[in-house]
């Protein structure tokens, strides 16, 4: 059976922008445009936004159109190479040098230090990803990881591999399409940036966010929907120290449907605050600015 390239199966932004949305998410198109070259050309792309707008579930959506697998490297303040890329099996290697003292045979060091005993962390296992399409790495909120984590990872985005001292360098066959995060908790480095391609991901209109949540919570009514759309736009904005996003609304929305609330109204919001405001400071400025202005009455 003849395998389509990649080429045949995204011929364009728009093709992309149907195949997302038959994932359950719908792309402006700016996204679909970096998202294409990113797939096509191949280049990290690099996107930044508020939290809960959408980036980490565009690089999921992506996977699932690709029928690929979504490689997710989550950061963290102190992240390093033995998270990130690998780290050596030590009771597997201990192993081997009980097993070699008891036959009396020789044991040199470096055969303790090759690919039998090397445990693949997600950078690896994306270059290693054999095919046919490329896996989909996922470097999410790399805002939160140091800038030596971000000098670590500029010969895999440049080059698509990465140096194992004890082993050399190992480069991808299928390179992954790679996607980094960022709610811009920091600046990133200058060098980072001009081996991505870059997107902003902004807050919808409310009628792009309408949409979104019919299309992610479909069980839901149009009007529980659109209420609840534009209950999130007038929240954000209020002086709320996590604005909602995207992601809130269909939380609440959810949250609104498992309760069987057909339509917003005071007494919903009520109930279903801690839905889309999660600091207990934002929730009383949305009852001080008043419940029915939330819902819209």
């Amino acid at each position: 059976m003849t395998m389509t390239t990649l080429a045949e199966q995204i011929p364009d932004a728009h093709a992309l922008t149907a195949g997302l949305q038959a994932h359950d998410y719908l792309a402006e198109p700016g996204l679909s445009t970096a998202l294409f070259c990113a797939v096509r050309l191949p280049q990290p792309l690099l996107l930044e936004g508020e939290a809960g707008v959408g980036k980490t579930q565009a690089a999921k959506s992506l996977a699932e159109m690709l029928n690929t697998p979504l490689i997710r490297l989550q950061c963290f303040e102190g992240i390093d190479a033995s998270e990130a890329l690998y780290e050596w099996n030590y009771p597997r290697q201990l192993l081997g040098i009980r097993v070699a003292e008891a036959r009396g045979a020789a044991l040199a060091e470096e055969s303790l230090f090759s690919r039998e005993y090397l445990i693949e962390r997600p950078l690896l296992q994306a270059l290693e990803h054999p095919g046919p399409n490329p896996a989909v790495l996922l470097i999410d909120e790399i805002d939160r990881a140091d800038e030596e984590f971000e000098a670590f990872l500029f010969e895999m985005l440049a080059e698509s591999s990465v140096t194992v001292p004890e082993i050399g360098t190992l480069r991808a066959k299928v390179p992954p399409v790679v996607i980094l995060t960022s709610n811009r908790t920091r600046d990133l480095h200058d060098a980072l940036k001009r081996r991505c391609l870059y997107h902003w991901i902004d807050y919808p209109s409310l009628e792009h966010a309408i949409r979104i949540v019919r299309l992610r919570v479909p069980q839901a009514s149009p009007e529980l929907a659109a209420q609840i759309a534009g209950a999130v736009q007038r929240l954000r904005s209020l002086d709320v120290q996590k604005p909602p996003g995207v992601a809130e609304a269909i939380d609440w929305v959810h949250a609104a449907s498992l309760l069987g609330i057909e339509a917003l109204n005071a007494n919903a919001v009520e109930q279903t605050l801690g839905s889309v405001l999660k600091y207990r400071e934002d929730q009383d400025l949305a009852r001080a600015q008043g419940l029915d202005w939330v819902s819209g009455d």
